[in-house]
């Protein structure tokens, strides 16, 4: 194996280890300590991590420790590093799973993610690549408003910044991945008197809007139904995110649903043309199974997202399309299985 094919192929191995680890949920700090090691070593000359193996100088190197050099020893042999198999081996196979897969095939998008701009964990072109290498034609940058400070929310001139970056990446993309888009969005907060985290002014150059409840999650149902149904009747809002608030597992811990008159929310979902999200997102899985048979019994339409903050994430989208199965929901009431110009025919109206 030549210099540059070797490290190539042990670049390949530390990113695969940090998007299983990424879809296993494992804590940040593991993944990336795999990614900053495929970082060092892609951005030195080939010959200089080929000589450095030779010499055992490897862990000298900034972010490389023993168990990050086993890999790199592995993949520049030409084997397959006993780590990754051990991963890949015990990750349950998401694309060969029978239920949801006819719903996962019609999808075009992921419509709620999130980049390192906010709490995500990786760059927007990363996460761009992995839609695009996991089929899809197009995705929805979600990342979070200004209040939810503990996720890093934008501000507008971050929000404006991300604009002009995301052109550029839609330039290069475009070319790169058979005409690949991003599409501008964002998560913004419902606040407590049901207005939104973010102007308006913004929310209209925006392709999509997210609008999710974050804080007062336990708040009376009354005011939490007449909150939820004033962020819906919004013109701006698309996508009515997460929308029981519910944690059902993971290092979060758990969290009861928000009670709210659910019938009355998802009636103006039907009547306002805002989408209910079916989140994928392991620890979420919202709405519950009887909530979702409700919405779709009341003729709602859906968009089922992974609500990503890593690569390894996206892959969660199944999950929901299992759920939508399940409740007989068809295709074509799935707004992300339309294709962009339709979708954005339908955000813009």
């Amino acid at each position: 194996m030549t210099d540059k094919a070797g490290v190539d192929a042990a670049v390949e191995a530390l990113r695969a280890i940090g998007y299983y680890l990424e879809r296993d949920r494992q804590p940040s700090h593991r993944v990336k300590a795999y990614r900053r090691a495929a970082d060092t070593i892609e951005e030195l000359p080939a010959a200089e991590v080929r000589a450095r193996r030779r010499a055992g100088t490897l862990t000298e190197l900034p972010g490389i420790g023993p168990k990050t050099e086993a890999v790199i020893l592995e993949a520049m042999d030409g084997a397959t590093p006993s780590y990754l198999t051990k991963l890949a081996g015990s990750a349950t196979d998401l694309t060969e799973a029978e239920a949801g897969t006819a719903m996962r095939a019609a999808l075009q998008a992921d419509l709620h993610l999130h980049s390192e701009w906010s709490d995500g964990g990786s760059p927007i072109e990363e996460m761009a690549r992995t839609a695009h290498r996991l089929g899809h034609k197009y995705m929805a940058l979600t990342d979070h408003s200004p209040r939810l400070k503990i996720a890093n929310g934008l501000s507008r001139e971050r929000r404006l910044q991300q604009l002009e970056v995301v052109a550029e990446l839609n330039k290069k993309l475009s070319k790169e991945l058979d005409g690949f888009t991003i599409l501008n969005g964002i998560e913004v907060d419902i606040l407590d008197d049901g207005s939104l985290d973010c102007d308006s002014e913004i929310l209209a150059r925006l392709d999509l809007v997210v609008a999710s409840v974050h804080s007062k999650l336990r708040m009376a149902s009354e005011p939490m139904t007449e909150r939820m149904v004033k962020a819906i009747a919004n013109p701006h809002v698309d996508v009515l995110g997460h929308c029981t608030g519910r944690l059902i597992t993971g290092d979060r811990g758990t969290r009861p649903e928000s009670d709210f008159d659910a019938e009355v929310v998802f009636e103006a979902c039907r009547q306002f043309g805002t989408a209910v999200e079916i989140n994928s997102r392991p620890e979420r899985l919202d709405p519950p199974k009887r909530l979702l048979a409700l919405a779709a019994e009341m003729d709602c339409v859906f968009s089922i997202d992974t609500d990503a903050h890593a690569p390894g994430q996206l892959d969660w989208q199944v999950y929901g399309c299992e759920r939508a199965e399940a409740a007989d929901i068809a295709p074509g009431r799935v707004v992300n299985t339309w294709d962009r110009e339709e979708l954005l025919e339908w955000t813009a109206s």
